[in-house]
């Protein structure tokens, strides 16, 4: 296995979090390996090769200047404040020029985004950025395809993600290309992610949708529930826990969220569900009980019902083989 060269371009005002991220997680993948040789050569860039300070003032050393790089089989653009600015991203956009037709893949980690946009590599491409600053894209790229939802997205051989931890989502699904399944989870494991989610998946999960519009005593309900997913929940558990009455609590709740509770518990035990359809262990019907679907039936007309697609076929289209 020959060993992959990946490089980091780095700049002033650049997001700490979005280098550091990606670039332990491809050293985790060397260490999980059972042979002596590493998988993956890192590299730190800047134009000039010299250091440059983060957003937060954490200064990181280059190892190289754009001039004196090597051939990258991967090179990844974190996001940040400098990408925003012209003196800044002119350079990183020149760069990524040269570079474009002769690496494999190219990687933008949240707003990275820019550095592509100004380099002029994103028109008709499907890419995905952080939400907050998916509207200014659009303005300043129309060209782009943008899904301002999705954690996130590969078209050709550009790669984009959300906000900074979507950046690990997204270097776990290019070392598990790399080298498989084993070793991504392995990497998930060490840097205790929660769980590696696959591309496509919204940047909000249901639950922090939830959390971000419960501003009094349903704020933990979403988070009982997903823990509870397998009990009969019912309108009179949910109420007792959030501390009133049955009726009182249905009004309230749908007043809230839009949803009668019963919808919104359906929903998470659908959500849940489909995530646990991509383990290459988990079958229809063992998915079905374990998020407290009585009937391996009533769950498929469910889940069919939600997503347009029966889960037998979700699970052969999307599973890791």
């Amino acid at each position: 296995m020959s060993v992959k060269t990946i490089g980091f371009v780095g700049y002033e005002q650049v997001t700490a979090l979005d280098v550091i991220g990606p670039l332990e997680a491809f050293q985790c993948a060397n260490a999980a390996l059972d042979d002596d040789k590493p998988a993956y050569r890192t590299i730190i860039l800047s134009a000039n090769g010299k250091p440059f300070t983060s957003e937060t003032g954490v200064t990181i050393a280059a190892d190289r200047s754009f001039e004196s790089a090597p051939p990258f089989d991967t090179i990844i653009v974190p996001g940040g404040a400098g990408l925003r600015v012209a003196n800044i991203a002119d350079p990183v956009a020149a760069f990524l020029r040269s570079r474009n037709a002769r690496t494999r893949r190219m990687v933008s980690v949240c707003t990275g985004i820019y550095a592509f946009g100004v380099a002029g590599l994103l028109h008709g491409k499907n890419a995905t950025t952080h939400w907050r600053f998916a509207g200014d894209v659009k303005r300043r790229f129309p060209d782009v395809r943008l899904d301002a939802d999705a954690l996130f997205l590969r078209d050709g051989s550009y790669y984009s993600s959300g906000g900074i931890t979507a950046g690990i989502d997204l270097t776990l699904s290019l070392i598990e290309s790399d080298l498989g399944e084993r070793v991504a989870l392995s990497v998930a494991r060490e840097l205790i992610v929660y769980l590696k989610r696959p591309g496509g998946q919204l940047q909000f999960s249901e639950p922090l949708q939830f959390q971000t519009r419960a501003l009094d005593r349903f704020a933990d309900l979403a988070h009982w529930i997903v823990r509870n997913l397998k009990s009969d929940i019912t309108v009179e558990a949910l109420a007792n826990r959030a501390g009133v009455g049955a009726r009182h609590f249905s009004r309230r709740f749908k007043a809230t969220f839009g949803v009668t509770p019963a919808a919104y518990v359906e929903q998470l035990r659908l959500d849940e569900a489909r995530r646990r359809l991509l383990a290459k262990t988990c079958t229809v019907d063992s998915a079905a009980a374990s998020v407290g679907y009585a009937s391996s039936d009533a769950f498929r007309r469910a889940f069919e019902r939600k997503f347009g697609i029966a889960p037998s076929l979700f699970r052969k289209r999307f599973s890791v083989r």
